[in-house]
């Protein structure tokens, strides 16, 4: 372990390493920053490195092997800051298990502390008269009874781990394991008052066994594709009812497993014979903020990739659960229902409708709820996504009856999406007593460098204090959590996981967190989104193309003018970068522009095409989007870029969405996504599939999306130098060898269709579903103890600062 390199160093045990290493912490106490990351540590000690060659030092072997060493030590350091002569360092020797230490550089004295104790000497840092008696959260005790996977790797193979911790159990406690939990879980399945699975003449576990036996000898005498419905009397007479299969050979095949399980259990049967009782009929789906609707929404503030991967979504899972019922011999009723948010001055979207059936579904509908009025100026229009807290807790009352009406009955899953969502989601699953499943997509506090650190002094504009509360209550409420990517809980090597940044951090002066989530906990999945394959396609599919379209996007792209574009292409036939995106400042388009804009080379072998947000600044109605409106003018302005770009506001119609990526193709372009971080990257996929070669941020999910120079190219967006110099090289590449531009194509199309694809998405979801929703059944009691915790947090935490929210809203 490098964390015991480092005792091993500042305790002398090594004196000339210890030379070197107070050395460095002298430097990093010099800086004019008191806080420090990695990358900036790690330049601190390459500064030295290379003053120690510039004198001729290095001839000494032994200090070669103590800047070495030293580097790879500062490897694991994610973040220090500096109190005078004090150096307190956050050590991430292992994912999620980080490890802090203190070190003086006048009494050349270390040791190791607390997080508790690095958390004060940030709250020092920003307030050095402060109080250190503030609140401090720990959830880590509530944890620590529970099973965890063990290893890294393992992390967000949660349902693996839990299938092989259920069926260990059964094995070595059959009685306690499948007296108490499986047996009696068999008898809870009803639809719509009908008892499905066993009945009442299966009273218990002796004849539970002597009635498999008995079913299974009978089935057997049965040609396999005999429908349920010829054999539903003898099987009620042995002891089943409706729900383990609609022929003879599906019905055996479940009674073999169950079977199985009884006698000799493993994770596989298991999850097999859990993924097949019929337990899920109606979902709820929660997504707030924004407007989400199917037509003209796309390009609004708050409104993108989420609003996509729910309608992608919630297709697959009917299809999935129609095809799973089917299966299991019912005929029943199922129904899934998108909340969200009514807004009555909803401009051309139908966003003020209460109702609205999805496009292509039997029975998926998005059912909108109003925010009760407090300011008409605030609650009848669109709300940003960080000033919707105040209205959330009202909203989720009068959703819980709305959603009762619609459903007829409770929902049997809620699905959270995004801060406001799983907050939600979280009130509404202990309302309706079930399953509760988070997707966060991207949680802000990744985003935002120091952002809990700093918090009051963004407070005015993003509300983090009460965002992040909300995101601790959620995370640590949900049942099981979907993750797009394994950084996204964890990281890589070199950074911090979203949901990992939540274990230890502070507010000063609010309240501090030692131990906010464990990443280690198998309620992480990952389950990665899919693309629809019906509407993105590759581009050389000619026949699957509607020609209008075709000619529309084109136009739009190379020839029509009016106040929705900037820019007029003086060579429409060079190739186009090409990127879309909401125009906010995490998005990053305005770098690229600048970095088009600072490359004569670049210009003269491509074009820029970029759809965005509104381009004149009065139309826009958000702060964040109005600053970067004027960047892009700006940079437009300053670098002469008018003959180079088509700039086009934001499109609302889906319709052309696939298009614009198969034009570009055609034209043998590329897509870019150069966001400073993304959640995931749907985008990433839609134009991978489509056949765009695609270069795509390193920091977030299209880190794993791409193989690297192999189906697409990474990209540093903070060095803005070294992308152009990426794309100058595969033009250059392409020019003399256009093959090399199809290997990449190719290779793009081929990774997207092997990996993200909505109907494996739906299948592993649904099952998912159902083995959580077994160990909420058998461990629900064992974790009160953390839901009154939790709603101790919420009322006392969440509530005032909501409230204290709403009355500056009032005054609007």
């Amino acid at each position: 372990m490098l964390s015991t390199k480092l005792e091993e160093i500042y305790t002398g045990q090594f004196k000339g390493k210890k030379k070197t290493f107070f050395s460095y912490l002298h430097n990093v106490c010099n800086t004019k920053k008191k806080l420090l990351v990695k990358g900036e540590l790690l330049e601190i000690h390459q500064k030295m490195k290379n003053k120690s060659k510039a004198n001729h030092l290095t001839e000494n072997k032994s200090r070669n092997t103590n800047f070495d060493e030293l580097e790879n030590i500062i490897n694991t350091f994610t973040e220090s800051l500096v109190l005078d002569s004090s150096v307190y360092i956050e050590v991430r020797d292992a994912i999620g298990k980080p490890e802090y230490y203190y070190f003086n550089t006048e009494s050349f004295s270390g040791r190791k502390i607390s997080a508790l104790n690095f958390l004060q000497a940030k709250e020092k840092l920003r307030f050095p008269s402060a109080n250190n008696d503030i609140l401090t959260l720990n959830f880590q005790t509530f944890y620590e009874k529970y099973m965890k996977v063990k290893e890294p790797k393992s992390i967000g193979k949660g349902v693996e781990y839990l299938n092989r911790y259920l069926s260990s159990n059964m094995f070595s406690n059959p009685y306690k394991m499948l007296g108490n939990a499986l047996f009696n879980f068999l008898f809870v399945h009803k639809y719509d008052s009908q008892q499905l699975i066993v009945n009442d003449r299966i009273d218990q576990l002796g004849k539970l066994r002597f009635a498999i036996d008995k079913a299974i000898n009978f089935l057997k005498r049965q040609d396999s594709e005999r429908p349920f419905s010829e054999i539903k009397h003898e099987l009620q007479q042995i002891g089943f009812e409706p729900g383990l299969g609609n022929t003879a050979g599906r019905i055996l095949d479940m009674l073999q497993q169950l079977d199985s399980l009884l006698t000799n259990p493993d994770h596989i049967s298991l999850k097999e014979f859990l993924s097949r009782i019929p337990m899920i009929y109606n979902i709820a789906v929660i997504s707030p903020h924004g407007y989400f609707g199917q037509d003209n929404v796309l390009g609004k503030p708050d409104t993108g990739g989420q609003i996509v991967y729910i309608l992608d979504q919630v297709k697959a899972l009917e299809k999935e659960i129609s095809h799973s019922l089917e299966i299991a011999g019912l005929e029943a009723k199922h129904k899934i229902i998108i909340l969200t948010r009514l807004i009555p001055n909803a401009g051309n979207t139908s966003c003020n409708q209460r109702l609205e059936k999805v496009n292509d579904t039997k029975n998926v509908w998005i059912l909108r709820v109003p925010f009760r009025e407090h300011n008409k100026n605030i609650t009848d229009n669109w709300i940003s996504r960080f000033e919707i807290w105040p209205f959330l807790e009202e909203f989720t009352e009068d959703s819980y009856k709305e959603l009762l009406v619609e459903f007829g009955a409770k929902p049997d899953l809620v699905i959270g999406n995004y801060s406001d969502g799983n907050l939600v989601a979280t009130i509404l699953s202990k309302k309706f007593g079930v399953t509760q499943c988070n997707v966060a997509h991207a949680l802000e506090k990744s985003k935002y460098l120091f952002s809990s650190l700093f918090w009051d002094e963004m407070e005015n504009q993003y509300h983090f204090s009460i965002q992040y509360t909300a995101d601790l209550l959620a995370m640590n409420s949900a049942d099981f959590i979907i993750t797009s990517t394994y950084q996204e809980i964890a990281g890589t090597e070199d950074g911090i996981g979203q949901y990992e940044s939540y274990i230890n951090f502070t507010m000063p002066n609010l309240y501090r967190v030692t131990g906010g989530i464990d990443i280690y906990h198998p309620k992480f999945n990952i389950l990665p989104p899919g693309v629809n394959f019906d509407i993105f396609f590759p581009h050389y599919k000619k026949e699957n193309r509607i020609s209008e379209i075709t000619e529309e996007v084109e136009n739009l792209f190379f020839k029509d003018k009016g106040d929705f574009v900037i820019g007029k292409l003086k060579n429409p036939k060079l190739p186009p970068i090409f990127s879309i995106a909401r125009l906010d400042k995490i998005k990053n388009l305005t770098s690229l522009v600048k970095w088009y804009g600072e490359s004569a080379e670049l210009q003269s072998q491509t074009n820029l095409i970029i759809v965005a947000g509104k381009i004149k600044q009065e139309d826009s109605s958000d702060a964040e989007e109005k600053e970067q409106i004027l960047l892009m003018h700006k940079y437009i302005d300053q670098y002469k870029l008018n003959d180079h770009i088509r700039w086009l506001r934001g499109d609302p119609d889906r319709r052309r969405l696939p298009e614009y990526y198969r034009v570009i193709a055609d034209k043998k372009g590329i897509f870019i996504q150069p966001a400073l971080f993304e959640g995931f990257g749907l985008t990433v996929i839609e134009a991978m599939r489509s056949g765009l070669p695609t270069f795509a941020t390193k920091y977030g999910g299209p880190l794993e999306i791409i193989e690297d120079e192999i189906s697409g190219f990474h990209i540093d967006p903070i060095d803005g130098k070294g992308t152009t110099e990426m794309l100058i090289k595969f033009f250059r590449d392409c020019e003399g060898n256009q093959a090399y531009y199809e290997k990449i194509s190719r290779r793009a199309i081929e990774r997207v269709e092997n990996t993200y694809n909505w109907s494996l998405y739906s299948k592993n979801f649904l099952s998912l579903a159902k083995i959580y929703g077994f160990w909420k059944y058998i461990s629900n009691l064992e974790m009160t103890e953390l839901h009154a915790y939790l709603d101790l947090l919420y009322h006392m935490l969440y509530k005032p600062r909501a409230k204290a929210m709403l009355e500056l809203h009032k005054a609007k």
